[in-house]
């Protein structure tokens, strides 16, 4: 489990409570690592959920599931937050569309993209489930 305890934890803790975009690096099978920007909801204790398209994402997941996310740092590249962790498919997940901490924290955004939450949650329709191991940075 994260110790969120002294200055660096709890710089942490506060992107994965506010944060709109984390993100997500997982590795292809070929052994390229692949960066993409990911919503995600953090259960407040050891993990966090994405939704996704079922790609490229969700093959290097199946192929690799250990993952880094990284939180956007200030402009002074002074707060860097990265996570390891160990992505898993999340059978028991709901859909992003009845998913109320989701829906609360992205559901303008959702508008924004010009979808709905049901066809939000139609066309990223595979949850994972990252569970940290570890906490760096400065």
């Amino acid at each position: 489990m994260i110790d969120f305890g002294g200055e660096h934890g709890a710089r942490a803790l506060a992107h994965l409570r506010q944060d709109p975009v984390i993100w997500l690096t997982t590795v292809s099978p070929s052994g390229a690592p692949l960066p993409m920007p990911v919503w995600f909801v953090f259960d407040g204790q050891e993990s966090l959920l994405v939704y996704s398209i079922n790609g490229t994402r969700v093959r290097n997941v199946g192929a690799n599931p250990l993952v880094a996310l990284s939180c956007p740092s200030d402009s002074e590249g002074t707060d860097v937050v990265v996570f390891s962790g160990e992505a898993s498919f999340d059978p028991d997940a709901p859909p992003a569309d009845q998913n109320a901490a989701y829906l609360e924290k992205y559901e303008q955004r959702i508008g924004g993209l010009e979808m709905t939450p049901a066809s939000f949650a139609e066309t990223y329709d595979t949850p994972i489930r990252i569970r940290l191991t570890r906490l760096r940075g400065q």
